[in-house]
């Protein structure tokens, strides 16, 4: 069996906060050249992109220097290179720092920002934004929220210390406490705690639910209601299955507001679309520091704005 050790360090420096790529060339294979191999594995980029970057010298090796374009290929072999990235709207609104010391960066980030970058959204994260704001390039994310979900995140200051924070998440020791906004039903008994089975397919949008043994958990309370209108309730989660407070709510017959997914998949709508946001809210984060073994509870002051303001968050 391979020894696995960890790669080295990346020799470029981020840009607008965005770390290089990195590629290991595989152990099997018969390419003849890195450039050779670094075409076929990078389609997408378009014709004529790889060789561009080899000829500019932008691909280079764990000593910095620019690889040639005829260099051979050698197998486990680490390069690193930027990729130019694409034009993306600017999501105009901003993510509000609630507590930073040597250790973690606490966030409140809006709707329609992703956490990390991903797919098409790479420079307009929370992630790439705070490491260009605060000046903190070695900035991790040590849990994520989807992008459409605003509120709380944790970010790492230091990488030796991301795997504890990490681990807060895998073992369940944070209470994490959400708001969402979705129909009354008068006929649903709450609060209760709903137990089920979430599986989430690679290239399928929408989660959903299966029989077998429960992996996502969710306490479902009402903390207020309007008449004639919806309601304002607390979701706290023991587990952390993708879309599963969308997925639960959806079961129950309240759908969250704003859910482009569920109960069905809508319409993708402009990247420049930012109207009624989904009323899902990471409300509060509570753990015992794992570095310093401060008791920490943040809360997120956003609201949400089909319960602020239900007339102008419906409003075409």
């Amino acid at each position: 069996m391979r020894r696995r050790n960890p790669p080295p360090p990346s020799p470029l420096p981020q840009r607008d906060g965005i770390d290089a790529v990195r590629v290991r060339l595989p152990f099997e294979g018969s390419w003849a050249t890195v450039r050779e191999h670094l075409v076929e594995r990078l389609t997408g980029a378009g014709p004529g992109v790889v060789a561009g970057m080899f000829d500019a010298g932008l691909v280079v090796g764990v000593d910095g220097k620019a690889v040639p374009a005829d260099a051979a290929y050698v197998p486990g072999m680490f390069v690193w290179f930027h990729r130019e990235p694409a034009a993306e709207v600017r999501v105009p609104f901003a993510v509000d720092v609630v507590y930073r010391d040597e250790h973690i960066v606490v966030a409140d980030k809006p709707h329609f920002l992703a956490t990390t970058p991903r797919g098409g959204h790479v420079t307009e994260t929370a992630l790439a934004r705070l490491r260009r704001k605060l000046d903190v390039p070695a900035l991790s994310a040590a849990h994520r929220l989807d992008r459409l979900t605003a509120g709380l995140v944790l970010f790492t200051v230091r990488p030796e210390e991301r795997g504890a924070y990490q681990t807060l998440f895998r073992d369940k020791r944070v209470r994490k406490e959400y708001e969402a906004v979705a129909p009354y039903d008068p006929a649903l008994a709450l609060p209760r705690t709903v137990r089920s089975r979430i599986v989430k397919e690679r290239g399928v949008l929408a989660a959903r639910e299966v029989e077998g043994e429960p992996n996502a958990v969710t306490h479902v309370e009402v903390v207020e209601r309007r008449a004639d209108g919806p309601a304002r309730y607390r979701l706290t989660p023991t587990t952390g299955q993708t879309h599963q407070l969308r997925v639960h709510m959806n079961a129950l017959g309240v759908p969250i507001l704003g859910d482009p997914l569920y109960p069905e998949v809508t319409a993708p709508v402009p990247a420049d679309d930012f109207r009624r946001p989904l009323q899902l809210l990471a409300r509060a984060l509570e753990f015992t520091d794992p570095v310093t073994g401060t008791a920490h509870r943040f809360r997120s002051a956003r609201t949400l704005q089909a319960w602020s303001s239900y007339s102008e968050w419906a409003a075409p």
